[in-house]
């Protein structure tokens, strides 16, 4: 496998692959599951990609569980530089909202979370190259698929991408828990990108002092956090509640 290739895995990843149009090489499939990916596989055929029929043990080796039978070798997904995304929004005629990622080092936690972005309809999420899960097999499994197609942006400074933000006047709203503000207090019409921390740590001091400001999600029961795929998505649909009323 080449530089430029990597690994997928299950059902949906592969899946939404070969739907949104991405170069795989091939497609491996166990024997013992093949009669029950007989779409994938028509799917496969009609764009003419190779398909392997293998053992379980090569899937085994290679994955973690959940595999379920089938992965393939594809080419990297494409990212964004940061001006490419903040350009999207504003060439669709829409208020920009974004999703800034601050240390989220757990693939599945970041998984979940690009399949928050995908179906709130985020413009793009940015996050950095260290201390962050990146976009591996295990996030693009845990994002059912949704991965293919979120705008993604991977800066080395996350603190930069949040100044060429605010340069292009956008709000940044930190989500911190303890805040004075609730989701509930915000206007959200406006052009904004939120802001979400790892679970132990939330935002860092020095990207904190970037925020415009910050809202908490009231919480009622004695659990005083949330994970932050969960948090990323109550927050997103409060946007979309108020955009569209």
């Amino acid at each position: 496998m080449s530089k430029k290739e990597s690994w997928l895995y299950g059902i949906n990843p592969v899946r939404e692959a070969i739907k949104s149009g991405r170069k795989i090489r091939t497609i491996y499939i166990a024997k013992q599951r093949h009669t029950q990916l007989d779409a994938i596989i028509a799917m496969a055929q009609n764009k003419a990609i190779a398909i392997n029929f293998t053992e379980k043990d090569f899937f085994d080796s290679r994955f973690h569980k959940g595999h379920q039978g089938i992965a393939a070798i594809v080419e990297k997904k494409a990212f964004l530089t940061i001006d490419e995304l903040l350009q999207i929004p504003f060439d669709r005629g829409e208020l920009p909202f974004f999703l800034v990622l601050d240390c989220i080092e757990d693939p599945r936690n970041f998984g979940a979370i690009l399949r928050v972005a995908d179906a709130a309809g985020i413009h793009g999420v940015i996050y950095q190259f260290h201390r962050s899960a990146g976009l591996t097999d295990v996030v693009s499994k845990a994002s059912a698929g949704a991965s293919e197609y979120v705008n993604l942006v991977e800066v080395v400074n996350i603190k930069y991408a949040i100044e060429k933000i605010k340069m292009a006047d956008i709000n940044i709203i930190g989500a911190e828990v303890g805040s004075q503000m609730t989701l509930w207090d915000i206007d959200m019409k406006i052009p904004l990108a939120f802001v979400v921390g790892s679970e132990g740590k939330g935002l860092r001091r020095t990207v904190g002092l970037m925020c415009d400001f910050f809202v908490d999600i009231p919480m009622k029961g004695k659990i005083n956090s949330l994970n932050v795929s969960m948090a990323a998505g109550i927050l997103s649909y409060e946007v979309l509640r108020q955009r569209r009323s």
